[in-house]
């Protein structure tokens, strides 16, 4: 039962971000549609629904890359220069 909780916490980690991205995404889009769409030039743009959105957006999949990027990490499946850098053994000169 243990398990089963610690794993449904662990999706809730990366469900939480992905909404918040895909909600950020969504604020975007609508911003930049809703000044695109309107034929008058008077129209100010929603930056008060740009920005927020904006940064939802890359905090959310900044996020799920992270955390992709270190498990890929652990595991050994990265590229070897994103590889963590080992400290040269320094053996005692006497």
């Amino acid at each position: 039962m243990k398990l089963l909780i610690s794993r449904i916490i662990a999706v809730l980690f990366l469900v939480v971000p992905g909404i918040a991205a895909a909600y950020g995404f969504m604020m975007v889009k609508d911003s930049l549609f809703d000044y695109i769409g309107r034929s008058s030039s008077s129209v100010s743009f929603g930056w008060s629904s740009f920005v927020p959105g904006l940064l939802l957006f890359f905090l959310g999949a900044g996020f799920i890359g992270g955390w992709v990027f270190y498990r890929d990490r652990k595991r050994n499946y990265v590229a070897p220069r994103f590889k963590a850098k080992r400290k040269p053994v320094r053996h005692n000169q006497e």
